[in-house]
């Protein structure tokens, strides 16, 4: 029996296009950046809970939870505003969260001193005390706040699987409804929100 020869597949190029998107708060953005130094003394005291406690210095604390780009700018995580995007596309029929994270990338404005791709963010940080639960008891943190903030998100996406009109909807959706930061929305919190203000393709 004559095996049948497979039929020839064409696969059109993707067809990349870039959309930018000015975002403005809605709630204040809460900002905890994991730095170099909490990691190193979560590695000192290997997980260990009891492990003697480090002098908390507020100041410190607060500026090292800030993002910093190197040219000195404030930013948030590039990272955080696709996640937050993707999340919101699990409400929307007919497109799966996987789906939607190869479908557009959000382009950095620049990188911390750790290498995270960042957004550029503008506004001016303020210090945040807050009493937070740990484990049994309760423990002070302290973590940069912008009250009022901006920011503009560049699109990289695919325009032949979700065109800049729906990168839009989307961003608004997951300004919505996800947020980013600490306490947002999905953290049963109400921080982080954001408006779409404009939008072009």
């Amino acid at each position: 029996m004559a095996t049948q020869a497979p039929q020839h597949v064409y696969i059109t190029p993707p067809n990349i296009k870039e959309a930018a998107f000015q975002i403005e708060s809605k709630s204040p953005l809460i900002c905890h950046r994991f730095d170099q130094k909490a990691r190193l003394s979560l590695l000192t005291s290997g997980g260990n809970k009891r492990a003697p406690k480090q002098a908390i210095d507020p100041d410190d604390d607060y500026r090292r939870s800030l993002y910093v780009m190197e040219d000195g700018r404030y930013g948030f995580p590039a990272a955080g505003f696709k996640a937050a995007m993707v999340r919101a596309a699990k409400h929307i029929h007919g497109l799966s969260m996987t789906d939607a994270r190869g479908m557009f990338f959000i382009i950095a404005d620049g990188r911390d001193d750790l290498g995270t791709d960042l957004v550029a963010i503008t506004g001016e940080p303020k210090r945040r005390d807050d009493h937070v639960r740990v484990g049994q008891g309760t423990s002070m943190r302290y973590r940069g706040e912008f009250a009022q903030w901006t920011a503009i998100l560049r699109v990289s996406h695919d325009a032949d699987l979700i065109g800049a009109d729906s990168i839009g909807s989307l961003i608004a959706r997951a300004g919505m409804t996800v947020g980013i930061g600490d306490w947002r929305p999905e953290k049963n919190g109400s921080f982080g929100l954001f408006n779409l203000t404009t939008g072009e393709g």
